[in-house]
């Protein structure tokens, strides 16, 4: 990309300033070097780069430098530092300020997207700035570590410079959102997600990973993004221990809860019993999570649990008599199975339900 040529406007201050050092010897004024700075901010808010600008600014100190020789080496090159210095400080200013208000900006659009806070029109314009179609379908990645992390994080700056070494210019978008590392990609490209589910894994230090399903739209980012952090609190609250989660293979979780009074009773009639067992229910609801886990194998639940098959058994033999259900017994594990899913999603029985 060509950057355009520095004006002259830019050097006008200095080149008078040069002309006059030339004849006194002088130092810049203080309202000299204000002029030199606003001259730099000017000059970075028109596009021009700084080391371009600085040399420049060189060229037409040589351009002086018979007159400058005869006025003194020492104090003219002290005003050329001065007049540059100051110059280059109102540029930095500049720049500084620009990257804040891009920060801003990108913060605000970022809130916008996830949270489908914007008009539709307007957010689809500001997100083609951001290399996101919304003409296409987009997935949600999200991960989550032992610490929050931000943009300056540097597990953040790590998974972008894998996400941006394996896949360049692809429309992908990276951020943070309460402390947690967000990924938006095109919905066909789940080589992208599955990428940053692993960085993401690695770089929060064996933090959590939810993938949210594919949609259509800006309403389908929100969407997708809704569905990887519901997919965290399932994985929190049912205990889950897969490092990767995606929200296509949970979905029969808010199917189970959709009717929260319904599984409330479902725990109640079915696993309250179990709280008048020596110890309370929490061992026997235990002893059946660990059960169910192993694909119902009693060996594998007693390992687990760190018991003897003959301590594991006499659990399964206390819950059918305190329940009346048998876990062993095809017709009765269903009923338990769901009523034990719907007391982790519930938090029976250390919550009332």
């Amino acid at each position: 990309m060509t950057r355009p040529e520095v004006p002259g406007e830019f050097l006008e201050a200095y080149t008078r300033i040069l002309a006059d050092v030339c004849v006194t010897g002088r130092r810049l004024t203080r309202d000299e070097l204000e002029s030199l700075r606003a001259q730099g901010k000017r000059a970075a808010e028109a596009g021009h780069e700084l080391r371009t600008l600085v040399r420049r600014h060189l060229a037409e100190a040589r351009a002086f430098s018979p007159a400058l020789a005869a006025a003194g080496v020492e104090r003219v090159l002290a005003a050329v530092e001065q007049a540059i210095d100051a110059f280059a400080e109102g540029h930095e200013r500049a720049q500084r300020l620009a990257m804040r208000q891009e920060e801003a900006d990108r913060r605000e659009f970022i809130d916008d997207l996830l949270y489908g806070r914007s008009d539709l029109g307007r957010l689809a314009e500001r997100a083609e700035r951001y290399g996101l179609l919304f003409s296409r379908a987009h997935a949600v990645a999200v991960a989550e570590g032992r610490q929050p992390v931000d943009d300056t994080h540097p597990a953040t700056r790590r998974v972008e410079t894998a996400l941006l070494g394996r896949f360049g210019e692809r429309r992908i978008l990276l951020t943070t959102k309460d402390g947690r590392l967000v990924c938006v990609a095109p919905g066909d490209q789940d080589d992208v997600l599955a990428f940053f589910a692993k960085h993401a894994y690695a770089a929060t230090d064996g933090g959590r990973v939810a993938i949210g399903r594919p949609h259509s739209g800006a309403g389908g980012v929100v969407h997708s993004y809704e569905e990887a952090l519901n997919a965290l609190e399932l994985a929190g609250r049912l205990d889950l221990h897969e490092p990767v989660l995606r929200a296509a293979e949970l979905l029969v979780y808010p199917v189970l809860t959709r009717d929260r009074q319904a599984m409330a009773d479902l725990v109640r009639d079915t696993l309250g019993p179990l709280r008048g067992a020596r110890g309370g229910a929490r061992p026997l609801l235990d002893t059946l999570t660990a059960y169910f886990d192993a694909g119902c194998t009693a060996a594998e639940a007693a390992r687990r649990l760190g018991l003897s098959i003959r301590a594991f058994t006499y659990r399964l033999e206390r819950i059918h008599k305190l329940t009346g259900a048998d876990p062993a017994d095809p017709v009765h594990r269903y009923t338990l199975q769901t009523a034990v899913i719907g007391a982790r999603l519930l938090g029976w029985p250390e919550a009332d339900v």
